[in-house]
């Protein structure tokens, strides 16, 4: 039997596609994987309760976790449309169900359910979370100080008002599940966030929480307009459509380049007072770069960030702003991420954010391509 095992059904009858993906994935994997991470679009919603129960009866695994989303990923393929149920299996080790809840504390909302185990050493830990009622923000800041050995890595159910997380044979409409993985797997966290410099790095020499007041000791929109007109034509066409500004998360380095920026959208900008408002705090003496996306400065990070990988399977959680939305084509993702691992088994979801670690501390990202990457 193999490691991995992966299989995708759009077939509209949901007791038929789990046939089809249970059945496949036995085939790949055998019976009671140590892993199972199944993904349900919202079309099977009203028989979510049968599709997750007939799978682990069926499938046996010693930990399951899954998601809706409002699309899903299964080898090359993603259904952006209609009904699909992607699952993947895997012989991982001594892997731990993981359920996170929130709960009121005296200073405000805590998170509980961490294993002790996370902070053993090197470990990652698969991470699905329900949108509305979840703190996964916080949660993973929380975790880069508390357990600076672990990566996270998943992505936030797509459903709406339909999402829902589930751990084992249980559904629930709140918090997040995962499964932590055992240390010494060799497995690999790739994020690609799709972006490309434009101008110089600059620092920040004034600034209050997001608001960026100064950079390199002149008004922050001064030196936006600067990097607009030294832009290509290009590059002045996606300015327009939408700004993006990258933080460097290693100040220690000698130069930058990508994988070394957290990339968050530039919100608003206030020319009478000369600061521009982004999506993180930019502490003073923090450097920063202005970044445009589109599908070509996505296409070559993705393309970069897979080039040395030699893995054996995937699991993948990509935003749902990219897809046939960003590249015009149906199946990008996928098709890369499973060139990548040779064709071995991947299968995913498009999220509402996604997981991953830039430069070692754990993020959540928007319009990124989020993977897990492991070897049989």
């Amino acid at each position: 039997m193999a490691a991995f095992g992966a299989a995708i059904s759009q077939h509209p009858d949901s007791a038929a596609a789990v046939g089809d993906v249970v059945g496949a994935v036995l085939e790949q994997v055998g019976h009671k994987p140590d892993t199972a991470v199944l993904f349900v679009t919202t079309e099977h919603f009203d028989a979510l309760a049968d599709i997750v129960e007939s799978v682990h009866t069926l499938l046996d695994p010693v930990v399951m976790i899954g998601a809706t989303a409002e699309a899903v990923i299964g080898g090359t393929l993603e259904a952006e449309e209609g009904p699909a149920i992607s699952l993947w299996a895997g012989r991982l080790g001594a892997v731990e169900g993981v359920r996170l809840e929130t709960v009121s504390a005296a200073d405000g909302t805590a998170v509980v359910g961490m294993p002790d185990a996370a902070a053993q050493g090197p470990r990652t830990l698969l991470l699905l979370a329900e949108p509305g009622s979840f703190p996964s923000g916080s949660l993973l800041q929380a975790a880069n100080r508390q357990y600076p050995d672990l990566q996270v890595v998943g992505g936030v159910a797509s459903a709406s008002s339909r999402s829902r997380v589930v751990l084992n044979d249980s559904i629930h409409e709140d918090g997040a599940v995962g499964v932590l993985l055992p240390g010494g797997l060799g497995e690999r966290v790739v994020v690609s966030q799709g972006c490309r410099p434009v101008g110089e790095p600059l620092i920040v020499t004034a600034a209050n929480a997001n608001r960026i007041e100064e950079l390199g000791s002149r008004p922050a929109t001064e030196r936006l307009s600067e990097a607009v007109d030294g832009a290509s034509e290009e590059e002045r066409a996606l300015l327009s459509r939408g700004l993006h500004i990258g933080l460097v998360v290693d100040e220690h380095a000698s130069e930058f380049g990508r994988g070394d920026f957290l990339i968050r959208g530039v919100l608003g900008a206030d020319h009478e007072a000369g600061s521009i408002r982004v999506g993180a705090p930019t502490p003073v003496g923090s450097t920063v770069q202005f970044q445009v996306r589109d599908a070509d400065a996505a296409d070559e990070d993705l393309r970069e960030m897979l080039a040395v990988t030699d893995a054996d399977a995937a699991l993948l959680f990509t935003c749902g702003g990219r897809g046939s939305r960003l590249f015009g084509e149906i199946d990008h993702d996928a098709k890369m991420v499973t060139k990548a691992v040779n064709d071995g088994p991947v299968a995913g979801m498009f999220c509402a954010g996604e997981f991953g670690p830039v430069r070692g501390e754990n993020h959540i990202h928007g319009f990124t391509a989020s993977m897990l990457l492991l070897y049989g």
